[in-house]
């Protein structure tokens, strides 16, 4: 993970680059392709801004903002106190998949040191209101494909249903995960999916796009679906009604020319009815296993699974997890809040540090949001 020592020196330009109101994605190219340089946006000379296509004054006003810079540092600040990764657009380790999707983000937070250009990632989506035939698929379909590709990547959402199913199935075989988030990661949401997110990230990452502090309105989950679609080579719809975020997704995909595959069900079904309208519609390929997957997207069997190593017994604790850890053993167990209150810290600053010292089987999550050492 990255640390203020290998912090990249352009990181608070890349940050304010997302910050600036009235420039989206396009436009923050459009400033890179001219400009040539994340830095010199903020400090180039406005009349060569004026000089750039759809760069108007008032977008110039708002580059030179103050607050923009002030907005960065605070967040550059949470990336580097919280050990997570940046990803711009022009970095190798960002999703490659993802470049040529004209709507991709240019800036990527991830949590968790994982390979996001591995040979095989596959996204696996479907409806939060999952029957026990899409979770039986589900389980029996990343099992089937653990044992072909151990390598394979399997990408969702940590939503509830075949999200969250297809994320513990890819952990119950062994496979690396990514779940990509429509809020920041001050928080996991939903709750209760925590535990899960927190087991992923021994061999995947959770992912954004959104600043800490970003709420998890229902559009910034449209604009996750995309990011879902974008860094896979195909996905997969194990369930949805008429009308869902999975078929949002599968929209998506098609439009970035990825394989969309679904999965059948019975006319009768409700949670069937948006999967068969995919198939009759063409917009997907009907799906009924792994070889169904092998054949369409031209992949030839792979190696058996090898069993992965076990993880280091031992571990090192920074300075504030020090504190957090030895606060919990000498109270035996407490609440969030009060514990921000006992060290003098932020709760956003203490979720990620009680997050570290879950990854690192220090301490546990109790209902409630109470903690406890191990």
């Amino acid at each position: 993970m990255l640390t203020t020592k290998n912090m990249p020196d352009k990181s608070l330009y890349r940050i304010a680059l997302t910050h600036i109101k009235g420039v989206g994605v396009m436009h923050a190219r459009n400033l890179m392709e001219v400009v040539g340089d994340e830095e010199s946006i903020f400090k180039e000379d406005a009349r060569k801004l004026e000089s750039i296509p759809r760069i108007t004054r008032r977008l110039i006003k708002e580059i030179r903002d103050p607050e923009v810079l002030r907005q960065a540092e605070k967040e550059l600040e949470f990336v580097t106190k919280n050990n997570l990764r940046l990803l711009f657009y022009t970095d190798s380790e960002y999703p490659q998949r993802l470049t040529p999707c004209v709507d991709a983000p240019i800036l990527l937070y991830a949590k968790g040191k994982v390979d996001f250009n591995r040979e095989k990632v596959i996204a696996i989506v479907g409806s939060r209101n999952e029957t026990r035939y899409g979770q039986d698929f589900c389980r029996t379909f990343v099992r089937d494909l653990a044992a072909q590709w151990p390598e394979i990547q399997i990408v969702s959402g940590l939503a509830y249903g075949i999200d969250i199913h297809a994320h513990r199935a890819a952990l119950q075989n062994g496979l690396s995960t990514v779940a990509v988030l429509g809020h920041g990661l001050d928080r996991i949401y939903p709750a209760m999916h925590r535990q899960t997110a927190i087991d992923l990230l021994q061999s995947g990452a959770l992912l954004t796009e959104f600043p800490s502090g970003t709420n998890p309105d229902r559009y910034n989950f449209v604009r996750r679906n995309r990011i879902v679609a974008g860094m896979s080579d195909a996905v997969v719809v194990v369930e949805s009604a008429e009308k869902g975020g999975s078929l949002t997704t599968a929209d998506i995909a098609n439009s970035y020319f990825r394989e969309v595959f679904a999965v059948p069900g019975r006319i009768q079904d409700r949670m069937s009815s948006g999967c068969n309208r995919l198939i009759s519609d063409n917009k997907a390929l009907l799906l009924q296993g792994v070889p169904d997957l092998m054949s369409h997207m031209g992949w030839e069997e792979g190696e058996k699974k090898e069993i992965p190593p076990q993880r280091d017994l031992f571990v090192e604790l920074t300075e504030s997890e020090e504190k957090v850890y030895q606060l919990l053993l000498h109270e035996g167990a407490m609440q969030v809040n009060a514990l921000a209150i006992a060290l003098n810290m932020p709760v956003t600053e203490l979720f990620m540090t009680l997050l570290e010292l879950e990854i690192k089987n220090v301490v546990a999550s109790l209902p409630g949001g109470i903690f406890k050492t191990i």
